[in-house]
C-alpha cells in the first residue's frame, strides 16, 4: 500500500502550514476552516502529505518536551547542510543537535520548528529513495 499522509495536531494549523510552505518547500493541497483548520501540505515531489489540524477532542502534545527520537519529520537537505540550518534558524527554528556524520557518511541534524515539532535535515551520501 502507498502512504497517503501522516497527521499531527497543533494549536495553529494555518500558521504551521505557512511556515512549512515558506521554509521547507511544502505546499497546501487542501485547507479547511474553523474549528479544526484541517490543512494538508505536500512535499515538492507530491508523494508525501502531512495533515495539520486542531481538535478539542485531543490534547496538543508538548512536542518541545519530546525527545526527537520519539517523533520527527525528516527532510532531504541539498547542498551545504549548514546553509540550510542557518536559513531555518533565521526563520524561527531552533537547534536541537549539531550535524553528525553516520557510519554511512550521511550528515544529519535535528532542529525544532517554531512550535517545537522536531525536524531533521538529512544529507545522504547515497540517497535511499
Amino acid at each position: 500500500m502507498k502512504i497517503e499522509h501522516f497527521a499531527i495536531i497543533v494549536k495553529d494549523p494555518p500558521a504551521v502550514a505557512k511556515w512549512y510552505e515558506d521554509n521547507l518547500g511544502m505546499r497546501v493541497v487542501r485547507a479547511g476552516g474553523a474549528p479544526t483548520f484541517t490543512t494538508f501540505i505536500a512535499d515538492e515531489t507530491n508523494q508525501v502529505m502531512m495533515e495539520i489540524y486542531f481538535n478539542t477532542a485531543a490534547p496538543v502534545p508538548d512536542y518541545a518536551s519530546m525527545d526527537p527520537l520519539v517523533v520527527h519529520l525528516a527532510f532531504v537537505a541539498t547542498g551545504d547542510i549548514r546553509t540550510q540550518i542557518n536559513r531555518l534558524l533565521a526563520a524561527g527554528a531552533t537547534m536541537y543537535s549539531d550535524v553528525s556524520v553516520t557510519p554511512f557518511g550521511d550528515e544529519l541534524t535535528m532542529l525544532r520548528d517554531p512550535w517545537g515539532f522536531s525536524i531533521q535535515l538529512a544529507r545522504r551520501k547515497n540517497p535511499m529513495i
